[in-house]
């Protein structure tokens, strides 16, 4: 099992203003490697100057910043060995990061090659910290590898979602990929528990979902007319009495996607404490389902720089296996 996030328990962290390697009273000159490589300077600059707000950031630019000895506007995309010129920015950090425990040891990793990283991400980790969560995969990942120079997220899963996530670990793979997902030229699916017994054994769903905050502040989803347009393709797998086990296959990516088609059409996933049935998911607990049933179990693409076709999978994990083995104990 892996350690239990660490929650922000407070905010009353101290906020300490300090000068970083890149805000002491001198220029800084940084010579770009891949990890910049094909980036806009704006976004670049984001990036590294953490804490300054996006005006200064184009101040600077306008005037102080330089790219091999010459001023750049914020589109230009910076080029391997280029010259970058920094003037001195103070930047304020609002978190001690020295006092915050990231775990070293590494995630599941299912592919790797120069270019991409594949994890199997367990259910309970968020992607990255961030609302109330110290750190995440990413943060995770980073802290075990502290040699990669480069090394982003791709796309996201939930937090209660466990499956295949894939990072990049080149610019030019980032970019590729997110052109490929971009296009739909991917193919990402799930495994899902639902209550209830699914009948038609593929059906298409396209409903619209909207955004918005609960009274206490908690993102949700909802069909709703007017909302982004949502697409996915549910393959039956098996049954039993009162529960169904699906394939979803993402033709779109919107936040909670699946979740909400689900529960929409009165097919709640077992265990989710969003949009569940949260009488049933407190008897599921007591039966051994201590959390939502949805896997991302593949993904296939073309490799961003080779072309070559990758299919990547990940099994269910031992806690939703061993519920759908007790299911067939029971028989049909």
């Amino acid at each position: 099992m892996y350690p239990e996030l660490i929650q922000s328990k407070t905010r009353e962290r101290r906020s300490i203003s300090i000068m970083n390697s890149l805000s002491k009273e001198s220029v800084t000159l940084l010579t770009i490697d891949e990890s910049g490589e094909a980036q806009r300077i704006d976004n670049f600059l984001f990036r590294h100057l953490k804490g300054v707000p996006k005006s200064h950031i184009y101040r600077i630019l306008r005037g102080e910043v330089r790219v091999n000895k010459k001023r750049v506007d914020q589109t230009y995309r910076l080029k391997l060995g280029d010259l970058l010129r920094i003037p001195p920015v103070r930047v304020a950090q609002r978190e001690d990061v020295s006092t915050i425990h990231i775990p070293s040891a590494e995630l599941p990793v299912i592919y790797e090659d120069d270019a991409l990283l594949v994890i199997n991400k367990p259910s309970g980790l968020a992607v990255h910290g961030g609302s109330g969560v110290s750190f995440g995969v990413i943060e995770q990942m980073r802290h075990a590898r502290p040699q990669a120079k480069f090394l982003e997220l791709v796309h996201r899963l939930d937090r209660e979602t466990s499956g295949v996530l894939l990072l990049a670990k080149k610019r030019s793979a980032l970019t590729a990929m997110h052109e490929i997902m971009r296009e739909g030229n991917s193919d990402k699916r799930y495994l899902t528990l639902v209550l209830g017994r699914w009948l038609n054994v593929k059906q298409h769903v396209k409903l619209p979902l909207h955004k918005f905050d609960t009274p206490q502040g908690e993102k949700r989803v909802t069909v709703r007319e007017g909302g982004q347009a949502s697409h996915t393709i549910f393959t039956l797998q098996q049954t039993w009495p009162g529960f169904s086990l699906l394939e979803a296959q993402l033709k779109t990516g919107r936040t909670h996607q699946i979740r909400v088609h689900l529960s929409h059409l009165g097919f709640p996933i077992a265990g989710d404490d969003k949009y569940g049935d949260f009488a049933r998911n407190r008897e599921l607990m007591k039966q051994g389902l201590k959390r939502m049933f949805l896997h991302a179990h593949s993904i296939s693409f073309s490799h961003p720089l080779t072309g070559e076709p990758l299919q990547i999978s990940a099994p269910l994990p031992p806690e939703l296996q061993n519920f759908v083995d007790k299911l067939n104990a029971q028989g049909n």
